[in-house]
């Protein structure tokens, strides 16, 4: 789950005897698409020192997931809405000349008896091959976008990421990491959850878990039930019981140097509504830190609304008003099973893990690695 694209460039620079990728213009334009069960989104990108700037973006609800735990089928519609998504990112693409991309699909067209064929239909029709990534490949996306918000005093991280289709957990120790080098150590994860580098100390993945549960598929487990508190009561209890096999819940664990980051449309509205944005800036959100208190007083004030109230709220904005409660639902469970009262708040995930492991592995930027 990883999204790269780069630009075309601008003004043309005087040669130069170093090679043209040391000079900012002159490097490549990376894209990364997510097409998951709620949206598809993409990134075009261009690596700047050991990060990289966004040179453009699409993000569109297309419901692809609508109607599959029913029918287990991606329905026509919901392949209508997508493919005239995925034709908009095809335009982008080739506008800016982007060579170098990563499109892949995730829970949505992994759990669909027609997920294939609907795969063969996007390439046919549009002309871009998307890879349907495995869970595993999805986590380990999540935690390298989240790589510049770990702190140097984390030795226990947990990295969740809230899908609408799934939700990844990924548990890390890295007290066998020097202070210094951790956030590095996260970044050298796009080799692998388990890949080893004598030259440098490895985060440990303790555990790591894909529960099927996400904000479209928890909501539509709970359409029928009528009254709201008792919908969100309902939906908060059944993510947890489905945690009970994640092997770090099941210890007591130390409040000091425990980090947990959230990276989701849910995580960064239910930010938004706290800071009391009425129009959303990415740069007061991401990398902010959220209380335990903090959250559950947004959550109180999204069910004192009431549905109708939350569909004119404009801090929750209409394509996230249907799942907002859901989401917040399996917010609400996280928190009442780490051994923390504060949320780091990552407004980043599967595509800018994309592009850190496209251009890290090129060479483009330096990840810390070298």
């Amino acid at each position: 789950m990883a999204p790269k694209r780069p630009e075309s460039a601008g003004a043309v620079p005087k040669p130069v005897e170093s090679p043209a990728l040391n000079q900012p213009d002159q490097m490549p334009l990376y894209a990364a698409l997510d097409l998951g069960t709620n949206s598809c989104r993409m990134l075009i990108a261009q690596p700047r020192g050991n990060q990289f700037k966004v040179v453009d973006s699409f993000s569109k609800s297309v419901q692809l997931g609508a109607g599959l735990g029913s029918s287990g089928r991606l329905s026509r519609a919901a392949i209508y809405r997508t493919i005239q998504a995925l034709r908009v990112c095809r335009q982008k693409l080739k506008r800016h000349r982007v060579e170098q991309m990563r499109l892949v699909a995730t829970e949505a067209c992994r759990r669909a008896t027609n997920g294939a064929d609907f795969m063969r239909r996007v390439e046919r029709e549009t002309g871009l091959k998307l890879d349907i990534i495995a869970p595993q490949e999805e986590a380990q996306l999540a935690v390298v976008s989240c790589a510049p918000l770990v702190s140097p005093n984390t030795d226990q991280l947990l990295v969740v990421d809230i899908g609408g289709g799934s939700t990844e957990l990924v548990w890390i120790d890295l007290t066998g990491v020097p202070r210094p080098e951790r956030r590095r150590a996260i970044m050298r994860m796009h080799l692998g959850f388990n890949a080893c580098d004598s030259r440098f100390a490895a985060a440990r993945v303790v555990d790591w878990i894909s529960v099927p549960l996400g904000v479209a598929t928890l909501r539509d487990q709970f359409r029928d039930v009528e009254d709201d508190s008792a919908r969100f009561a309902l939906m908060s209890w059944f993510f947890e019981e489905n945690l009970a096999e994640f092997a770090p819940y099941k210890d007591e664990q130390k409040r000091e140097g425990f980090q947990i980051i959230g990276t989701s449309g849910t995580v960064t509205t239910v930010a938004a509504s706290h800071l009391n944005l009425k129009r959303y800036d990415r740069n007061k959100v991401d990398g902010m830190t959220m209380t335990s208190d903090e959250i559950d007083r947004v959550i109180r004030s999204y069910l004192a609304l009431g549905p109708a109230g939350r569909r004119a709220d404009p801090r929750i904005g209409l394509d996230r008003q249907a799942l907002i409660m859901s989401g917040a639902a399996i917010l609400q469970a996280l928190l009442r099973c780490w051994p923390t009262d504060r949320l780091s708040v990552a407004d980043r995930g599967l595509r800018e893990g994309m592009l850190y492991a496209q251009m890290a592995a090129d060479g483009v930027f330096k990840d810390g690695t070298d």
